[in-house]
């Protein structure tokens, strides 16, 4: 693992989580392979052979209600790369994807190295099974690593070893919260929770956020929530204007909080009609 420039403590974890403090957030998640979870539903929409049995037929049964439903999660993979590609023409090298799923079909650290050598990436999820494969798949990846941590409790995130070793929260890094914070019930205020991320990052660094909006085509909205009810993450999805606010006082980069399609489409995506639109988001500067 390559080490960050100065791996001290960061001042936010000295303030917030000292050596002694508990640990914060929920409890470690339990392994369950009964039911389908939503990282290995990620992969299997996407192609991916990390899944299993019960997350492909959950997924061919999601097929079947809402046709061409894999749509939704290219469009989620093709907007998580550009926004990295984005940011490294802007300088960052260092990136924190939280509840990033298996790192695999044109992740975070493939997108980075076609262009740098320079570069550092923490993944972070709380499915046991998703963390385990993604481990094995990461072992000859010097640059990168995953954590089997929750998102919900930044301190467990923010000031782990592999935090502290891999990333310097002294300077300007890549947060991204793609498709995580719709698992975040309300009780567990995503909100605030992402007021404290933040709040933890450098000024310089950037927040790319996409959330599943329930307010552009409800109807599909309301499928979604009642298939995933079923599943071991339930979804949550939530207003666009609700979304737009989890920004906070970062600066919203052009073309701002938009259909994910829309951030800055490839040329050959320009006016490409889609049938699902629900995805929602953007990328912001903190000053």
């Amino acid at each position: 693992m390559v080490k960050a420039q100065d791996p001290t403590t960061s001042p936010w974890c000295a303030e917030r989580a000292p050596a002694t403090a508990p640990a914060d957030g929920p409890p470690p998640r339990p392994m369950d392979i009964e039911r389908p979870a939503a990282a290995r539903l990620h992969d299997a929409f996407l192609g991916g052979s990390h899944n299993l049995g019960v997350d492909r037929e959950f997924a061919e049964r999601l097929a079947g209600d809402l046709p061409g439903i894999g749509e939704l999660f290219q469009v989620d993979r093709g907007f998580l790369r550009r926004a990295v590609e984005h940011l490294l023409a802007l300088g960052i090298r260092q990136f924190l994807d939280l509840g990033s799923g298996i790192p695999t079909i044109g992740h975070v650290h493939e997108v980075a190295r076609r262009r740098t050598a320079d570069l550092r990436v923490l993944y972070v999820d709380n499915e046991p099974l998703t963390v385990a494969h993604s481990s094995a798949l990461l072992a000859d990846e010097p640059h990168a690593a995953i954590i089997e941590a929750d998102c919900r409790a930044p301190k467990s995130v923010l000031c782990s070893p592999a935090a502290e070793e891999l990333l310097d929260l002294d300077r300007p890094l890549g947060l991204l919260m793609t498709s995580v914070l719709h698992f975040v019930p309300d009780a567990d205020d995503p909100r605030g929770l992402t007021a404290e991320y933040r709040d933890a990052l450098a000024p310089g660094s950037h927040l790319v956020l996409a959330h599943l909006a329930d307010d552009v085509q409800p109807e599909v909205a309301a499928v979604l929530r009642r298939e995933y009810a079923g599943t071991a993450d339930p979804l949550h999805p939530r207003g666009t204007g609700w979304i737009e606010e989890l920004f906070g006082d970062f600066e919203v980069l052009a073309p701002g909080a938009v259909p994910l399609a829309d951030w800055r489409p490839d040329p050959e995506q320009v006016g490409l009609a889609r049938r699902y639109r629900l995805m929602h988001g953007g990328v912001a500067r903190k000053p």
